[in-house]
């Protein structure tokens, strides 16, 4: 059994974006919860929730990946701008307690010349201002690519940040293939061996969900430019073995590639093959 799913659109309401799932043939996907460059979000109906949580018990389907806004930085020189996006993330996991049991994942943010060791210092107090202990929502920290000034760009920055996070036991990882490529991780000829690495500095166990994309870069390149699966550095092979992993066996799969409608329901069907073969 195999989570897969994409990012979908919230514009006509929670429960149409399973069922826009469940004809793309996933059983998974992730939205954003706010407009993802401007920052604006769209009103939450109780009884439209209510009737995607229905829905989402009678299909089946796997844990649902909601991500933040891109604007939300929460490690920023400007305090204005840091303050903003604290107040995003507060809101933000206010209105996910109408989704139980799901997780958010968001960027941890780009420390804009600060330093990184200020910037992980910075987005761990923004958790600890924000998470509260019966929040049924697991916050994910994603992996980044290391472009620019970003935070995350290894397993060890993402460590640093949970270490301080009071709550930690409500924050987890969210593994994207593009970035940690990118990063440097060689996830196409050693992927047992970055697997292990992970395990080591932060844990499996942490290790929630997955962003499933393949990179139009050279590992190590820090560009962040994702790719249709088997048409990048990675290629079909890598994806497949990474899609097949033991250790990600149950986690949420979340195709981030450039595609279309069409091009995701290929994809969800490629990546459902692989479990049949």
């Amino acid at each position: 059994m195999i989570y897969i799913g994409c990012h979908l659109s919230v514009t006509n309401g929670y429960e149409a974006m399973g069922k826009t799932m469940l004809g793309f043939g996933g059983n998974t996907f992730a939205y954003f919860t706010r407009n993802p460059r401007g920052g604006r979000s769209k009103d939450i109906i109780p009884e439209d929730a209510a009737a995607l949580n229905a829905l989402l018990k009678g299909h089946r389907f796997g844990t649902l990946v909601a991500h933040g806004s891109y604007t939300m930085n929460l490690c920023a020189a400007i305090e204005t701008t840091r303050l903003n996006g604290l107040d995003m993330l507060q809101k933000d996991l206010q209105r996910m307690e109408y989704f139980p049991r799901q997780f958010y994942n968001f960027h941890p943010g780009a420390h804009t010349g600060q330093g990184a060791e200020k910037g992980i210092e910075l987005i761990a107090d923004a958790l600890n201002g924000t998470l509260f202990p019966e929040m049924q929502t697991t916050v994910l920290l994603e992996t980044m690519a290391g472009k620019g000034t970003e935070v995350g760009r290894s397993f060890e920055e993402l460590r640093a940040i949970i270490e301080r996070v009071e709550l930690s036991d409500k924050v987890g990882i969210c593994f994207d293939t593009c970035h940690v490529w990118d990063a440097g991780y060689d996830i196409v000829g050693n992927l047992d061996g970055v697997l292990t690495q992970f395990d080591k500095v932060i844990g499996l166990d942490r290790l929630c969900a997955v962003h499933f994309n393949d990179s139009k870069n050279p590992c190590g390149s820090h560009k962040d430019r994702h790719e249709k699966l088997g048409q990048g550095y990675i290629g079909i092979e890598a994806m497949r073995k990474i899609a097949l992993h033991p250790a990600l066996r149950g986690k949420p799969f979340i195709l981030e590639t450039p595609n279309d409608d069409q091009g995701y329901i290929d994809e969800i069907r490629t990546v459902k093959s692989w479990m049949e073969n």
